[in-house]
């Protein structure tokens, strides 16, 4: 049988040494030949060198790993990309820095890899974190470094690194009694459209508006502007929603001993945009809504009387406990199941 030339779509990555790959994945990192003001050394030392003018950093972590976080092939027949696993990536952590109302500055990216992985698919990873960073508007982030390893399953760990320029950060604890819930961003979408891929509808069968739902599980937009804009206009706390509005909202309640009361007639919206899929699939959009997470919207709450800042929307207000009252989530009053995603229940 004659030998199958190797091409970019048939070269793996055990075809390469660690220095070739990283030659290959190195210039896609650039950032059009600059990296952000805050990355001093970038990628090719043993450490990356990253300023912090403020004196503080702000620091998180995230972590993709295949047939956990996503599946190479879909029960829909969708393929996920390279380009898709590296634009999460970098969405879900530029979403925690914004959720602590600060500004991510640099990336630094761990990769595991089986060695049958295309080469030219861990390129596309590489261009999808670089065009997640511009496209999302993360003007003053770049990649400054990272690490490669060999494992059974593709893993894509991140840590951002963030700037708070001064000010005070967001946290979870500061809401109180009076103040104003809002929403900025979507909720939802993103589980719809992770039904839709585990549905037995081929992808390729998708209406333009139900591809638009697969599109924000497969490459999130978080309002990155969002969350400097509201620790300016003074939120009392904020989260990312990674995990669901129900979950995530229960937790920022439990840090601050309230209690959010959602208004259904604000979350009915919400719930309307999800029609495409819920229409096809059978399924009750408010429950996406409610319990879906990875669109990475940001909750948040604003003193009364303050003018929300551009991208908020008020869905419910903070109430103090009762007598018999604990922290928590409820809509106009009434209890509802938490829902949403925990990562060792699910």
């Amino acid at each position: 049988m004659p030998e199958i030339p190797l091409t970019e779509e048939t070269l793996t990555v055990a075809a390469l040494s660690e220095a070739e790959l990283l030659a290959r994945i190195f210039p896609r990192l650039e950032m059009a030949g600059t990296h952000g003001s805050a990355t001093l050394l970038g990628p090719g030392d043993d450490a990356a060198i990253i300023a912090a003018p403020d004196g503080r950093t702000v620091i998180s972590i995230d972590t993709q790993v295949q047939d956990q976080d996503f599946r190479l092939q879909w029960p829909n027949g969708y393929r996920t990309t390279g380009f898709d696993v590296g634009w999460k990536a970098a969405a879900q952590n530029l979403s925690d820095i914004n959720a602590m109302g600060g500004v991510a500055t640099s990336l630094v990216v761990s990769l595991t890899l089986p060695p049958d992985t295309p080469v030219s698919w861990v390129a596309d990873l590489a261009d999808g974190l670089t065009a997640g960073i511009r496209e999302l508007g993360a003007t003053d982030c770049s990649v400054a470094g990272g690490d490669l390893g060999r494992g059974r399953e593709i893993s894509v760990t991140v840590a951002v690194l963030g700037s708070l320029a001064g000010g005070n950060a967001v946290l979870r604890s500061g809401a109180r009694a009076g103040d104003v819930v809002a929403l900025a961003g979507t909720v939802g979408r993103a589980a719809a459209g992770l039904a839709l891929l585990e549905a037995e509808a081929a992808v390729q069968s998708l209406a333009p508006a139900q591809w638009a739902l697969v599109e924000v599980q497969c490459r999130p937009r978080p309002p990155l502007s969002a969350g400097p804009l509201a620790r300016s206009a003074g939120a009392t706390a904020m989260l990312d929603i990674s995990d669901g509005l129900m979950r995530d909202g229960g937790r920022l309640a439990a840090a601050s001993g309230v209690v959010l009361d959602l208004d259904p007639a604000a979350l009915k919206p919400l719930a309307e945009a999800l029609r495409p899929a819920s229409d096809l699939l059978r399924a009750d959009p408010m429950a996406w809504v409610l319990g879906g997470g990875e669109d990475h919207g940001l909750l948040a709450t604003f003193p009364a009387g303050v003018q929300l800042p551009a991208g908020f929307t008020a869905i419910g207000s903070v109430q103090a406990l009762g007598s018999a009252t604990l922290p928590g989530v409820t809509i106009a009053g009434h209890a509802v199941g938490t829902g949403g995603w925990d990562h060792f229940a699910d």
